[in-house]
């Protein structure tokens, strides 16, 4: 009964109806709290069984977020066996507070600090969804700069009409383009701003499908292109050579297979944005360049041999791998 809401919210995370990478760590926070809270476990040994199988349920939703396996890691950090109960729990509900509250905390700072580099007068272009792309513009609109921004489609999900709702809302100018547009409607861009779902080492930026191709636009334009993204989507497996697996969606997203009888579909949901396309990455501790993103990782996770081996004893090489 334990685990009830966390299939659901699991099952939210996988079906895209918890959609974000941030608003997915907080779910992810929150299920780990609930669990903590409403467990009817007695003895240490069965309460931490029960944390992970629900950290597991969690982390196999959507293997390319870091942020999901960077929330199971925060919360669940020095989740001992030799603590009672009654501190486990107590443990487990704080760090889940701390860590919803430092993400929102997370996303109003990068909005204040990415509005510095918006001018007054910018066309800025943004794609899918991002909370901290949307703080970015709408701090530099409530900061009386004339500016108008460019959403895409963001195909098959159509992240970009949450997007274009959220900017209309604050009534700034929006003008929505289908994602093939982007090269045409570039020479009228003066900046690019997206989100991330992982930065890897070497400040290499995985987003949403299609942001690649936005980059390499904007560099034969000589349009400025920046990212931003909080320091938990940072990925600290890629400092000692993991890669970022790209996640492919049910093919169902783009075309009714059954008007289409032996057509093969491909769907991947993200790409690989070169560092030397990225401009700047804007954080809540500031704005670096991607060349700073080994130092970042090195200094959040301490993520080396002897910290991998923590994480993988402790999740069984799963849940906080």
């Amino acid at each position: 009964m334990v685990l009830t809401q966390v299939k659901k919210t699991a099952a939210d995370i996988k079906h895209m109806r918890i959609r974000g990478a941030g608003r997915i760590a907080r779910a992810v926070a929150r299920a780990l709290k609930t669990v903590a809270v409403k467990s009817k476990a007695k003895r240490t040994s069965d309460f931490v069984k029960e944390i992970k199988q629900a950290a597991d349920l969690l982390y196999r939703t959507r293997p390319t977020a870091v942020s999901l396996p960077n929330a199971i890691r925060y919360v669940l950090r020095d989740l001992r066996a030799d603590r009672d109960v009654k501190e486990l729990r107590e443990q487990i509900v704080t760090r889940a507070n701390e860590f919803i509250q430092n993400s929102l905390l997370a996303v109003k700072r990068i909005g204040e600090i990415g509005a510095r580099r918006i001018s007054d007068g910018d066309v800025v272009l943004t794609h899918c969804n991002s909370e901290c792309a949307i703080s970015v513009l709408t701090a530099a609109y409530k900061q009386g700069k004339d500016i108008r921004v460019i959403v895409t489609e963001s195909r098959p999900r159509l992240q970009g009409h949450l997007t274009a709702r959220a900017l209309l809302k604050e009534k700034i100018p929006t003008t929505m383009i289908v994602d093939s547009a982007v090269r045409f409607i570039m020479k009228e861009v003066d900046k690019v701003i997206v989100g991330a779902d992982s930065i890897a080492a070497n400040g290499a930026v995985v987003n949403k499908i299609g942001t690649s191709q936005i980059a390499l636009a904007a560099h034969e334009a000589r349009v400025l292109f920046y990212v931003a993204a909080e320091t938990y989507k940072f990925h600290p497996g890629t400092l000692v050579g993991q890669l970022v697996e790209i996640e492919e969606r049910d093919p169902q997203e783009v075309v009714d297979l059954r008007k289409f009888p032996g057509l093969k579909v491909r769907n991947p949901s993200f790409d690989v944005t070169p560092p030397e396309y990225v401009d700047l990455i804007i954080t809540e501790q500031g704005v670096i360049p991607p060349s700073a993103a080994f130092t970042i990782i090195r200094e959040l996770f301490g993520w080396g041999p002897q910290e991998r081996s923590k994480f993988l004893s402790l999740s069984g090489g799963s849940a906080l791998e």
